[in-house]
């Protein structure tokens, strides 16, 4: 049962609570949004949101493969 109360009409955060920043594009691995944009959604207009949301998919290729931890450590 949905609970109309608690319902609000506007767009949802895109976080999927893998928040890691990646070390050289500055986006979250996650959701792939900026620090920025993280720290400003509760006060984004709805057509903010909707740009930002918008620009997400484009964004994943900026994330490069990290070289250090386990897999590195695995090629030595």
């Amino acid at each position: 049962m949905k609970d109309d109360i608690w319902s609000r009409n506007e767009i949802e955060s895109p976080c999927v609570k893998i928040c890691v920043v990646h070390p050289e594009s500055r986006l979250c691995t996650g959701c792939l949004r900026t620090i920025d944009e993280i720290g400003a959604w509760s006060k984004m207009a709805p057509e903010a949101r909707r740009a930002v949301m918008d620009e997400l998919p484009s964004r994943a290729g900026q994330l490069t493969k990290r070289r250090g931890g386990r897999a590195a450590r695995l090629l030595r």
